[in-house]
């Protein structure tokens, strides 16, 4: 498998790649989107080396996916030979699967409280969403949000967590950054949510995957990436009837339809092909290679 060089582009989940430093190997350049992306792309394709652009979010942002493909749309035709999108790092339902795991190591006398930066109110609403099913598929009787720089603040979702009856408190991250303990008189951090080589391991994963699809169907992944965000936000809320509708983006056209969608412990990705339940007992051995350990 060609691997080339690999571009870990980075959100406000690492903290613009900061909290990724310690977790990906060294070779992995970690850069923020938009020009320092292009700048980077277009450096390595000048040295005649291939490009993987894997974007960094845990299913929290939508859009740093979308970015990324737009701003891939602006390198030559000679640069985009040779560089490819892969899908992103995780999904929510990934998500919800790494932080069963993390859960699974705190006793289970104590309330967890999944901690996150904020970012836009539905990304944010999300979350809450995230740790009910933590709540339903786990083992704990209490579990908590709280956002970084957001409403409620981790303080605050300790004090709610108290009030409920939780004597200790365990933060559980569902971001790179670990969040600071806000009283250690009655809480402790759960520790990163993936390690380091975990971290390789489902890396690994997503590079292979985007050279495969690339080097068998000559997908370098851009239209999908573009659509990463089309149905993120107000602009693409719909009622119970659904409807089809057109996007464009930067000549790349494609139409879809919408419909209902359902919980019911599972998650449907954008992938080839029609989608596949993923029930929340299977996330966490589905994400990595068999080879690999989320511990």
């Amino acid at each position: 498998m060609r691997r080339g060089t690999v571009v870990a582009v980075c959100g406000h989940e690492s903290d613009g790649g900061h909290a990724l430093r310690d977790l990906v190997d060294p070779r992995v350049s970690c850069v923020s989107g938009g020009r320092e992306l292009l700048r980077r792309v277009r450096a390595s394709r000048s040295r005649g080396e291939d490009v993987c652009v894997v974007p960094m979010t845990l299913g929290r942002d939508p859009e740093l996916v979308a970015d990324a493909a737009r701003t891939l749309l602006g390198l030559t035709r000679k640069e985009r030979a040779g560089t490819v999108l892969a899908e992103p790092f995780g999904t929510t339902g990934h998500l919800v699967g790494w932080l069963r795991a993390a859960a699974s190591r705190a006793p289970e006398d104590r309330a967890l409280l999944v901690t996150a930066p904020s970012g836009d109110p539905f990304v944010d609403a999300d979350l809450f969403r995230t740790a009910r099913l933590v709540r339903q598929y786990g083992r704990h009787g209490i579990v908590e949000v709280a956002l970084t720089g957001g409403d409620p603040d981790p303080a605050e979702g300790v004090r709610r967590c108290r009030a409920l009856g939780a004597e200790r408190v365990v933060l559980l991250p569902a971001a790179w950054t670990v969040p600071r303990v806000p009283d250690p008189g009655y809480c402790e951090p759960g520790g990163l949510l993936l390690t380091a080589p975990a971290t390789a391991g489902v890396l690994d994963a997503r590079v292979g995957d985007a050279w495969h699809r690339y080097d068998r169907h000559g997908d370098d992944g851009l239209p999908r990436g573009l659509t990463a965000a089309h149905d993120h936000g107000h602009s693409h809320s719909h009622g119970p009837g659904g409807h089809d509708h057109d996007h464009d983006h930067g000549g790349h056209s494609h139409s879809h339809g919408h419909g209902h969608s359902h919980g019911h412990g599972h998650s449907h990705g954008h992938g080839h092909g029609a989608a596949t339940p993923v029930h929340a007992a299977s996330l966490v051995s589905s994400v990595l290679p068999s080879s690999r350990s989320l511990r």
